[in-house]
C-alpha cells in the first residue's frame, strides 16, 4: 500500500521510507506525467540524503509515461520554478522537504508557467491516483518510453537574477552568507562573481547530514552562528537560508535579527519607487507596517490568505508586482509569480548602496512605530477550539477571518492561524508604537491558548 499521509495543502512531506519513498515517487512521476499529459517534465532535488534515490524513481515514473525529462539535479526549489517557465516545460516536481527534520523529504509541483498543485488544483487528484489499487489498470505506460537529459540551468538562472539590479550601482559590501550547508552556498558564489562585495562564508558546503542542524533561521536557536559572525567581522550585513533557499533571512549590522514583516515594508516602497501607484500583495498576519508604506508611497494594498498557492494566484488574477510574507517568502511578477530567497537579498543591498543607509537605520523607526511579537508556535489538542475561543473571548474586537482570525482594536491586533502541516496554533501580534502593551497582550493571548491544553 502507498500512504498519501503526506500530502499537505500544498505539497508532500513526510517521514522516509514509511511516508515517502522510492515506490511514492515513481507512482507521483508516472502520475503527474498523465495528469497534466506533459510533454516535458522538469526534475530536481535538494541536499537531502535521499533525493537522489526519489529523484531517480520519479524519473522513471516519468519517462515510463512517455514524458521527456530534463534532470537539474541538486538545485534551489526556485531553480525549479525558473526551469519550467523558462524552458517552456509542461511541468516541473522538485524533490524537497524544505526545513522538516532530516528524516523527512517530500515534492512540490507545478505545472505549466510554474503554476503550484496544491490540494484545490490536483495534489488530492494526484494522491488518489498514486493509491489506486488499479494503478496500472488505469494509468498504462506509454509504448514509448520519455527522453532524460541533465541540464545546467545555472547560467540563465544568474543572469535572470541580476536583472532586478544594476550591479554597478551596488557598493563593495561586507557581507556574511551562511547557507546553513543546504543549497544556497554555490549560487551565492555565483552571484557573488559578478558582485563587488566581499563575501565571508559559513556553513557553505552543501551536505545533506546537516551538521550544524536542519537550516531554519526562523528557528531563533539557528541565529547565533549569522549573529556572531557579522559582529565579529564588523560586516554590513548578514543573510541565511533555509535548506532549499526558497526564502533568506536578514541580520542588520549589529547582528541583529530582522523579522521578515518589515523587509515586506522595505521591499515593497522598492518597487513603489520604481513603478509607481503598483498593487503591493501581503498576507493578514500582520500588516499595519506594510499598509502604511504602501499608502504613503501611494500604492495599492491587496491582502491575501497566506500560503504561495493562494498568493501566487492572487498575484496573477489582481496583476500584483511584488507580494511578501512576513514568514520571508517573497513573491516576484517576473518570476513566473514565484516565491525566491535570492532576489530578495540582491535587491536590499541595492537598497543599502543606493541610499546610504544601513540596514538597521532602514528599520528602526518601523519597528519603533509598528513592534510585533514575531511568529508565536504554540501545540494544541484542538486548533479549531483554540480559534473558536478566541472569537468568543475577542468578540468586542473588529474581526476578520481571511487566515484564521485576526482581531483589530484601535491601538492593537493579532492573528492565531493554524498550521497546514503541524498540530500547532500560530500567533502574530503588533501594537501601534506600544512596546508594553505588546508584552501584555501577546502573554494573554498565550494564557488563552495555552489554556486549550488542559
Amino acid at each position: 500500500m502507498i500512504s498519501t499521509k503526506g500530502f499537505k495543502a500544498y505539497d508532500i512531506r513526510g517521514v522516509v521510507p514509511t511516508e515517502v519513498n522510492e515506490e511514492l515517487a515513481y507512482r507521483l512521476g508516472r502520475s503527474l506525467a498523465f495528469y497534466l499529459k506533459a510533454k516535458q517534465i522538469v526534475i530536481g532535488h535538494d541536499i537531502r540524503l535521499s533525493g537522489p534515490s526519489l529523484s531517480e524513481a520519479a524519473v522513471r515514473g516519468m519517462r515510463d509515461m512517455g514524458a521527456d525529462v530534463s534532470d537539474l539535479g541538486q538545485c534551489g526549489t526556485e531553480m525549479m520554478y525558473f526551469a519550467v517557465a523558462h524552458l517552456k516545460a509542461d511541468g516541473g516536481m522538485m524533490i524537497t522537504a524544505s526545513h522538516n527534520p532530516a528524516d523527512y523529504n517530500g515534492m512540490k509541483l507545478v505545472r505549466k508557467e510554474s503554476r503550484p498543485i496544491s490540494a484545490d488544483t490536483g495534489l488530492k487528484d494526484l494522491a488518489a491516483m498514486v493509491s489506486d489499487p488499479d494503478f496500472e489498470t488505469k494509468y498504462p505506460k506509454a509504448s514509448q518510453q520519455g527522453t532524460y537529459e541533465k541540464i545546467n540551468i545555472v547560467p540563465d538562472y544568474v543572469a535572470h537574477l541580476l536583472s532586478y539590479i544594476d550591479p554597478a550601482a551596488v557598493k563593495p559590501l561586507n557581507i556574511v552568507a551562511n547557507p546553513g550547508n543546504g543549497g544556497a552556498g554555490p549560487i551565492v558564489k555565483e552571484l557573488a562573481k559578478h558582485l563587488p562585495c566581499h563575501f565571508t562564508y559559513i556553513n557553505d558546503e552543501p551536505d545533506g547530514h546537516f551538521p550544524n542542524g536542519v537550516p531554519n533561521p526562523l528557528l531563533p536557536e539557528n541565529r547565533d552562528a549569522t549573529a556572531k559572525a557579522v559582529r565579529e567581522l564588523h560586516a554590513d550585513l548578514g543573510i541565511a537560508w533555509d535548506g532549499d533557499f526558497d526564502r533568506c533571512f536578514f541580520f542588520d549590522e549589529n547582528g541583529r535579527f530582522i523579522e521578515g514583516y518589515y523587509l515586506v515594508g522595505l521591499f515593497a516602497q522598492y518597487f513603489l519607487k520604481r513603478h509607481p501607484g503598483c498593487k503591493i500583495l501581503f498576507d493578514p498576519r500582520l500588516t499595519w507596517n506594510t499598509e502604511d508604506i504602501i499608502a504613503r508611497e501611494g500604492g495599492e494594498p491587496v491582502r491575501c490568505k497566506s500560503g504561495h498557492a493562494f498568493i501566487k494566484e492572487c498575484m496573477r488574477r489582481n496583476g500584483v508586482i511584488y507580494g511578501g510574507e512576513m514568514s520571508a517568502h517573497h513573491y516576484f511578477a517576473n518570476f513566473s509569480y514565484c516565491d525566491s530567497g535570492m532576489i530578495p537579498w540582491l535587491l536590499l543591498i541595492s537598497q543599502i548602496s543606493t541610499s546610504g543607509l544601513t540596514l538597521s537605520q532602514m528599520v528602526d523607526a518601523r519597528i519603533r512605530e509598528y513592534p510585533c511579537s514575531g511568529e508565536i508556535n504554540r501545540k494544541v489538542p484542538d486548533a479549531d477550539a483554540v480559534l473558536e475561543k478566541l472569537s468568543k473571548h475577542y468578540a468586542s474586537g473588529i474581526q476578520d477571518h481571511m487566515d484564521g482570525i485576526s482581531v483589530v482594536y484601535d491601538e492593537w491586533r493579532f492573528n492565531v492561524r493554524k498550521s497546514n502541516t503541524e498540530p500547532v496554533v500560530r500567533l502574530n501580534v503588533e501594537t501601534r508604537g506600544d512596546k508594553e502593551l505588546l508584552e501584555q497582550k501577546t502573554r494573554e493571548l498565550l494564557d488563552l491558548i495555552q489554556g486549550e491544553k488542559a
